[in-house]
């Protein structure tokens, strides 16, 4: 305690540290030497605790004695600073113990008689409570302020995530489409050539065949001239009697028949089918993927189709009224001139237009079924016991039993394993959309292929040994009016061949309402 009050003593009233360098002012005051002419540099030249003036003439000398003593109190050691030693004025040298909210300062007791006293004050202790009270609230506030920020900055995380699969996705289809869509264009350009090319050689040909017919008639009309001035020349009476009875002249030239040669009819097909291709590349939704729902099935037209007999390869034998399709080892006979050499066999029904949809039963795994343009090869090419989906003109679906792939232009994409007993079969050429579902134990859409389809498709399949396809029909449904000839329309592929019926289908196609295809003919037979 008494060493806390020496150095009380010891303690400069302007820097509230012990001496530097001390001085001792006339009235007998202490400070330090560095403390007092910077004090003298802000304010008047008086002593800073009595206020007596300091004469001008009159020179700072050193407190030797004090020097000493401080010195001593430095260089022994002893306890730490006491927490309840509090600050002290600057310019009085009293603790501080007020606070002036006037000039936002602390003050002491002496302040508040001269520089302070018509100033707002109040004690340290309830300023701080005050000011705690408003941190707090500026905290709470800053809390809450960081804590919108964070959630914003999730959210806009978030939406920039969706901007970038949904670009990814758009980016994606849109070059999907446009491959599809230059594909098609080369196909249109190869066709308008040919097109062209064969009006051309016909217009020709007419060309050709009455250009024949004009130099005939010249050659004729030639001959004859030259004989009747032969004849008039001749002195003969006799012989001009009897030869010119002889002379049959050219029968009349008739009406120049012009080769025809539309420009606008050629250039209106070709603006047509580009029209057609262009609203298929911009048709709202047609970049989406596969439906979400199955049930929408029921609105769609049911298709009952039928095999084609001459497409089968010889190891394939039809039943049923071509409704079934069995694959055995043994073989019919040899292969026919629009038989396929792989294990395949397609429909005799095409479709160019509409929605259209059908069912197929299976007995195993190991089937193959798509849609195929008439131009796929029925050879075989390479070591693949099928080609559905292995070129540009194909699209397959293939189960297998430990995978499920979708095959098209010879790449393949890999699908969850499905049963395959039960599949359905959804093509909308107009949306350019070809949806395969699993049918049991529940409906589910497997895989859908967009493409801009350009020619009639024809239903096909691939089965191996001992394996079953039933083409389910549904006998119930009517053809409602107006569909006859649209029937007759999609007949395909041979001549005579009927078309079978086309049914509109009024009722879900889910799992617990099947067209009709009776258990008996669905067995598995292996």
């Amino acid at each position: 305690m008494a060493a806390q009050q020496l150095e009380d003593k010891l303690t400069c009233s302007i820097c509230l540290e012990l001496y530097k360098e001390p001085v001792t002012l006339l009235c007998g005051h202490n400070f330090c030497g560095a403390c007092i002419r910077d004090w003298w540099g802000l304010c008047e030249k008086v002593c800073p605790e009595c206020r007596e003036p300091f004469p001008d003439g009159a020179e700072l000398r050193r407190n030797v004695a004090l020097s000493g003593v401080v010195e001593e109190l430095r260089a022994t050691p002893g306890p730490g600073p006491d927490p309840s030693h509090g600050a002290r004025c600057p310019r009085h040298g009293q603790p501080l113990e007020l606070f002036c909210r006037t000039e936002g300062l602390c003050v002491c007791c002496v302040c508040t008689v001269r520089e302070c006293r018509l100033h707002e004050r109040v004690l340290l202790d309830a300023e701080r409570r005050a000011r705690e009270a408003q941190l707090r609230a500026t905290l709470e506030v800053t809390q809450q302020q960081a804590a919108q920020a964070q959630r914003q900055l999730q959210e806009l995380q978030q939406r920039s995530s969706q901007i970038q699969n949904s670009a990814c996705t758009l980016t994606s289809g849109i070059s999907g489409k446009f491959s599809r869509l230059l594909q098609a264009l080369e196909m249109q350009r190869v066709r308008a050539l040919r097109d062209i090319n064969v009006a051309k050689t016909q217009a020709l040909e007419q060309a050709q065949q009455e250009k024949e017919r004009l130099q005939g008639h010249l050659e004729a009309v030639s001959f004859c001239d030259r004989r009747i001035r032969h004849l008039l020349e001749h002195l003969d009476d006799w012989t001009f009697l009897q030869e010119s009875q002889q002379l049959v002249p050219p029968g009349p030239l008739g009406p120049l028949t012009l080769p025809q040669w539309d420009e606008d009819q050629q250039l209106g097909r070709l603006k047509e089918s580009l029209s057609q291709l262009c609203a298929l590349l911009l048709e709202e939704g047609a970049h989406s993927g596969v439906p979400a729902e199955a049930a929408d099935l029921g609105s769609v037209d049911y298709r009952n189709l039928t095999f084609d007999p001459v497409s089968a390869n010889r190891h394939l034998y039809l039943s049923q009224q071509d409704q079934r399709v069995k694959h055995l080892l043994k073989p019919r006979g040899p292969d026919g001139p629009g038989s396929f050499e792989l294990w395949q066999v397609q429909c005799a029904q095409s479709f160019q237009a509409g929605q259209h949809y059908w069912e197929v039963r299976a007995s195993s795994h190991s089937v193959t079924l798509g849609v195929a343009y008439s131009e796929l090869t029925r050879r075989r090419q390479g070591p693949h016991t099928d080609n559905i989906g292995r070129g540009p003109s194909s699209w397959g679906l293939c189960i297998q039993e430990d995978c499920t792939q979708a095959w098209h232009d010879g790449k393949a994409q890999r699908l969850p394993v499905v049963s395959g007993r039960l599949l359905g079969v959804d093509l909308n050429l107009a949306s350019g959309c070809l949806t395969f579902y699993s049918l049991e134990p529940k409906t589910q859409p497997l895989h859908t292929f967009h493409a801009i389809f350009t020619r009639p498709l024809y239903p096909i399949f691939w089965l191996l040994e001992g394996r079953t396809l039933t083409l389910c029909h549904q006998p119930e449904a009517t053809l409602p009016p107006g569909l006859q000839e649209e029937a007759s329309g999609l007949s395909g592929g041979r001549q005579g061949t009927s078309a079978t019926p086309v049914a509109r289908c009024h009722h879900s196609h889910g799992p617990q309402n099947r067209p009709s295809c009776s258990p008996g003919d669905l067995r598995p037979q292996l």
